[in-house]
């Protein structure tokens, strides 16, 4: 079990990221949440097997059509047992 927490950056608020996001996450079986943060960026946990996980991190780094993907940062997290994907308020 594999758990990461990412920030994305660039134009990916405003253009469906979050939303398409969580039918990615679904499709792949994995678990967590992700939000817009005030400062334009998206925040995303994933947590699933390492092959689960790569493809959400394969796709969060292209995004939707209509978005631009600069730069994501990922850390190793603590795996929680989390189960389901939700998209969160804005923090």
């Amino acid at each position: 079990m594999r758990r990461v927490h990412v920030i994305v950056r660039g134009m990916v608020q405003g253009v469906g990221y979050r939303y398409t996001m969580r039918m990615v996450a679904r499709d792949e079986g994995v678990a967590g949440w992700v939000r817009n943060r005030a400062d334009g960026t998206v925040e995303a946990e994933i947590e699933g097997a390492s092959a689960q996980v790569d493809a959400v991190l394969a796709w969060m780094a292209e995004g939707p059509p209509g978005s631009r993907v600069d730069a994501a940062t990922v850390r190793d997290a603590a795996p929680t047992g989390a189960v389901g994907f939700d998209v969160r308020p804005t923090a």
